[in-house]
Formats: structure tokens, C-alpha cells, sequence
């Protein structure tokens, strides 16, 4: 025997039923207030800065020179890496490498007058994960940055690579609410940028701001030597030929090689972006600058024009062309 449905329910529940569709519709056509754009940063504003790295090293390599430059200015920097490094090495690693790594990064923090982390995620290991993502937006917005500098996502080591993805993630998320609500939401999206590589696929490096670092090269240079695991002793795959020097003159000899191969890969900067250095610095003065570092602007985040780039950047002096 059949028995036929009843649409009794169905008729109690239809006015109900219709007024939330009417009510959803109009709120959909309804034109959306748009969201109000952040007022300017104030001059003299302390600026704050975060810069994530893969590795602890690559942050200071990538930025040691503007983060000196910012912190000198009484800014405030840190340097993140995202990964504790713990197989860069050609004869140790794990948790040994892991401790003495952050210990370099804590001495170059202290030469560059910044703040440092490193994040417990094994070298070569780092994935794009949700947790991940959470961590990255997290670190941005407790340290409530206004430039976030990271690698961009071509790059040879996959633990760059992924740094950048995780970091462009995170450039609409950390305005939003309820992504993360422990921590509260920016409301002045920070300009995101890349650090300098050489990859030519998909595009270029722009260097769209390309900063002097003659005043602090010094201070830079102190960095690289502060972090002898990676490149006095060579890191994970550039053991010197015939090993580490032993006796005085071999040591010396072996300082002096990487002091004078950082300083001319600083120093490529500079001639790489000679023509951009002179819109920032007028061609006189640019013609004489002897090293430099190079950000791109992610498209993603704060799209800051000229003139904010010269209050987040205050370097260039008033002799830079406009």
C-alpha cells in the first residue's frame, strides 16, 4: 500500500523559506560599502619590518644591509627563518647544526641591532601546509609590519620556494577577521616584497627599490663572518678543496677568499641596477655607489606608490630624482 507525501511541512516552512531568499538576494545586490583605505603612515612613524628566510642565513644575506640601515634609523626588524637549517652542512647535522645555526643568527642580530627567530621546521622539509599559513600570518601581524620581505616562489631550493608561497598566502589573510582570530587582524595591509635572485623563469626580478648599502658594508661583511657553518666552512656543499685550512696563513687565507667573494656579490647588486639606483638617487650619485640591495614589489598586499616607498625607505636623500 502507498501512501502519498504530505506537504503540509513543506507549506508551514515555504514563508520562512522565501523571506531568507528574499532577504539573501537583496543583501547580494545591495552595493557593499567599500572598505576604507588606511590613512598614510604619519611622518616620523617607527617603521617595522619583518624579512622571512628560508634558512638561517638567507634573511641576512637578502637584507642585512637595510635592516642595519632601518635599525640605525631607530626602526624596528626582525629576521625569521623559516626552517632551522639543520642539514646545511657537509659534516654535521640535526640538532647540533640546528642549535649552533641560531646562535650565528643570534650574533648577527646583535652585529645588526634587529630581532631574530628561527621556526623548528626541518631544512628541506618545509611544505605549504594550513598550519603553516597560520604561522606565517600570525608572525606578521604580531609584529603589526608594515614591509614584509621574503623570496619569491622560482627558485632553485624548494625550501625558498615555499617560503614565498607561504609568505604570499599570508598577504590578503592577515587582514582577515576571523583567519587566525587569536591574534587580531591588521588593518593596514603591509607592501610585501621579494629579495634579489638571478632566475629569469617566469619573469625576471624586477628590483623595483634598489637601497645603497655603502654606509654599512662593513656590517654586513661582519655578518657573513659570523656565520662560519655556511660560508667560511662552506655549508652544506662547498667544502673548500683539500678541506679546511689548519695552520695561521691557511685560515687567513681562507677568510680573505670569502670576504672578497661576498663583497663583489654585493657589489653586483649595484652595477646590476645602476640605471634604477639613479631614479632613486640621481644619476650622480648613483654612478658612485659601490654596493646595494634589490626588493621587488609582490603584487599581492600593499601597492605603495613612490612617494611611500620613500617613507618606508628613508634613505635616498633629497637629492634622489623624482
Amino acid at each position: 500500500m502507498t501512501t502519498k507525501p504530505t506537504t503540509r511541512g513543506a507549506r508551514r516552512f515555504a514563508p520562512a523559506l522565501a523571506a531568507v531568499l528574499v532577504l539573501t538576494f537583496a543583501s547580494a545586490a545591495a552595493p557593499q560599502a567599500p572598505r576604507a583605505t588606511p590613512a598614510p603612515l604619519p611622518p616620523g612613524a617607527v617603521l617595522r619590518i619583518i624579512a622571512f628566510g628560508a634558512h638561517p642565513d638567507d634573511c641576512e644575506l637578502d637584507a642585512a644591509g637595510v635592516a642595519a640601515k632601518w635599525a640605525a634609523a631607530g626602526h624596528k626588524f626582525k629576521c625569521v627563518a623559516v626552517t632551522n637549517g639543520d642539514i646545511g652542512h657537509w659534516g654535521i647535522a640535526g640538532g647540533p647544526l640546528a642549535l649552533r645555526r641560531r646562535a650565528e643568527t643570534q650574533q648577527a642580530a646583535k652585529i645588526l641591532g634587529i630581532e631574530t627567530e628561527v621556526l623548528d621546521n626541518h631544512d628541506g622539509e618545509l611544505m605549504v601546509t594550513l598550519e603553516n599559513r597560520r604561522k606565517i600570518a600570525r608572525l606578521i601581524r604580531e609584529w603589526q609590519a608594515d614591509i614584509v620581505i621574503s623570496h619569491r616562489p622560482n627558485d632553485y631550493h624548494p625550501d625558498h620556494r615555499y617560503t614565498g608561497v607561504l609568505v604570499m598566502d599570508a598577504a590578503y589573510m592577515v587582514q582577515v577577521p576571523f583567519f587566525g582570530p587569536e591574534v587580531p587582524p591588521l588593518t593596514r595591509n603591509p607592501a610585501f616584497l621579494f629579495s634579489e635572485d638571478r632566475f629569469q623563469k617566469p619573469q625576471p626580478f624586477s628590483g623595483d627599490i634598489v637601497v645603497s648599502i655603502d654606509d654599512v658594508i662593513e656590517k654586513k661583511l661582519a655578518v657573513v663572518e659570523a656565520m662560519p657553518s655556511q660560508f667560511y666552512e662552506g655549508g652544506c656543499c662547498d667544502l673548500p678543496t683539500g678541506g679546511l685550512p689548519t695552520d695561521a696563513a691557511g685560515k687567513e687565507a681562507r677568510r680573505k677568499e670569502v670576504r672578497d667573494r661576498f663583497t663583489a656579490r654585493f657589489a653586483s647588486t649595484a652595477d646590476r641596477f645602476r640605471p634604477r639606483l639613479a631614479e632613486w638617487y640621481g644619476a650622480p650619485r648613483a654612478a658612485g655607489i659601490k654596493y646595494a640591495e634589490a626588493f621587488e614589489v609582490c603584487e599581492y598586499g600593499r601597492q605603495p606608490s613612490k612617494e611611500e616607498i620613500r617613507r618606508l625607505f628613508p634613505f635616498f636623500g633629497d637629492v634622489a630624482a623624482r
